[in-house]
């Protein structure tokens, strides 16, 4: 039989649990026995005894009577609402009372949706702590900057490990506004009217609205939503899998980047002891982590399209082709967003920087980056402004085809110190070339970034990683 490998091979055993088959009866079972306890506080005949006997069986579930009865009714919520019934038996006549199948099936995936996102709240935040870690302890050292991939200014090794870190902070932003924004859909009867719950209590309309408050209460929500039909509003399904899409285009950037460090020789990601490589060419050190994490992200961010899709084509208050999409899209987002951070967290935690390198590269550059000092200072040494510019700009081209024709080191700082034009600062020129002089603030924007950024989340987030709530 075909095996999951989101749940087989990347995916952790935690958010591979809230999408079980068992965490979902579980929650069904866990909203019967609420909506039985809160329609017996409203007066419903409903007994103490039958609610006890729900609760005490939420987790005792008889697998082969509810496959049975699924194929003899076709209705999966009515068949576990009959193997329900069979171990509390006293309550059997009250399960479901008043309900539609959406009352567990909607507000059980919200539920688990919500712990889920705060899950992966927990684990973005191990990923930023591990990256302000690593930027911390590489605020200062200079590197290569690119745009185009070409050359440009330098930067340091931590800065641009902020800007990957300022990506995953975002995402946090966006989860935890997703997760805090979650209501329930309540009881709210077929078509979202509540008609079968004002029957139930003889026209009162408070009682109505006292239901879904005492359910927000013991489920722990701040209210339902404010209308629905028979189904919540599928925008918000399309809300949720774009957060969790930004978590892939956030890791896929991270992910790329090491990638073509490594190619660089200069940033890898962790390479185990006995880890191999590649099974043919065994010197092989590839980025395999960073590049499943492209892999997963690319899967994950295929995924919003299916609930844009289902939200804009669902009829009038509600039709089921939601259902089955539903069922593949949701969980596989939020399985593939909990492996690719889990992986994200371990690259980050164990990036390996050589220093040497880093040096070598950035010096093979910098005398073109540093061109514009050396004008400065000719200028203020006598020199014409527009006479060295021309001279410099001869100098750059040709020192660049030795690099690029023959194969050889740069040798333009050589160049200018042997034109007669330069000689008043012939002295200073090596002094010129110093990394640390060309990076700017971005030593004082790391420092910046992580306290009034990273700091204020460990506050918020620390307990609940030390809990182990992520692996870290």
């Amino acid at each position: 039989m075909y095996d999951n490998p989101l749940v087989e091979r990347y995916a952790s055993a935690e958010m591979a649990a809230l999408f079980s088959p068992r965490k979902r009866i579980e929650t069904w079972r866990l909203l019967w026995t609420t909506l039985a306890e809160a329609e017996m506080e409203l007066g419903l005949p409903v007994t103490k005894t039958q609610v006890a006997e729900l609760r005490k069986n939420i987790t005792n579930i008889n697998w082969k009577a509810a496959e049975k009865r699924e194929r003899e009714v076709r209705h999966d919520v009515m068949a576990h609402v009959h193997a329900f019934g069979l171990v509390a038996p006293k309550a059997a006549p009250i399960i479901h009372l008043g309900a539609t199948s959406c009352y567990v099936t909607d507000n059980g995936d919200l539920i688990i949706f919500r712990e889920a996102l705060r899950l992966l709240e927990n684990k973005l935040a191990a990923v930023l702590f591990a990256l302000a870690d690593f930027a911390k302890k590489e605020r200062a050292r200079p590197t290569l900057g690119f745009t185009h991939f070409q050359p440009a200014q330098p930067t340091t090794v931590g800065k641009r490990a902020t800007l990957w870190a300022q990506d995953f902070l975002l995402d946090l932003d966006d989860v935890a506004a997703r997760a805090d924004s979650l209501r329930l859909r309540g009881a709210m009867g077929t078509t979202g009217t509540q008609a079968s719950f004002l029957a139930l209590f003889d026209n009162n309309h408070a009682k109505c609205d006292k239901l879904n408050a005492l359910l927000c209460k013991k489920l722990g929500f701040p209210d339902t939503m404010a209308v629905c039909g028979q189904t919540y509003t599928r925008k918000v399904d399309s809300q949720i899998l774009a957060a969790l899409s930004g978590i892939g285009e956030s890791a896929s950037k991270f992910a790329t980047d090491i990638r073509l460090l490594a190619h660089r020789k200069e940033i890898e990601e962790p390479f185990e002891k006995k880890q191999i490589g590649s099974s043919a060419m065994a010197y092989k050190r590839n980025p395999m982590r960073s590049e499943r994490i492209c892999s997963l992200a690319r899967f994950l961010l295929t995924l919003p399209l299916n609930s844009s899709f289902t939200q804009a084509t669902q009829w009038l208050e509600r039709t089921l082709d939601d259902s089955a999409n539903r069922r593949l899209s949701l969980p596989q987002a939020f399985l593939a967003a909990d492996a690719i951070l889990e992986l994200c967290h371990n690259v980050a935690s164990g990036l390996v920087v050589y220093p040497k390198i880093i040096e070598r590269n950035l010096a093979a550059e910098l005398p073109f980056m540093a061109t514009e000092e050396i004008l400065m200072a000719g200028v203020k040494a006598g020199g014409d402004r527009q006479e060295l510019h021309e001279r410099i700009r001869v100098h750059s081209h040709a020192a660049a085809d030795v690099v690029k024709r023959e194969g050889k080191d740069n040798d333009l700082v050589e160049r200018l110190k042997n034109d007669p034009a330069f000689l008043p600062v012939r002295d200073r020129l090596d002094g010129l070339l110093e990394g640390k002089r060309f990076v700017g603030r971005a030593p004082e924007q790391v420092d910046a970034f992580i306290k009034n950024a990273i700091i204020p989340l460990k506050r918020r987030y620390r307990k609940a990683i030390i809990a182990g709530a992520v692996r870290v």
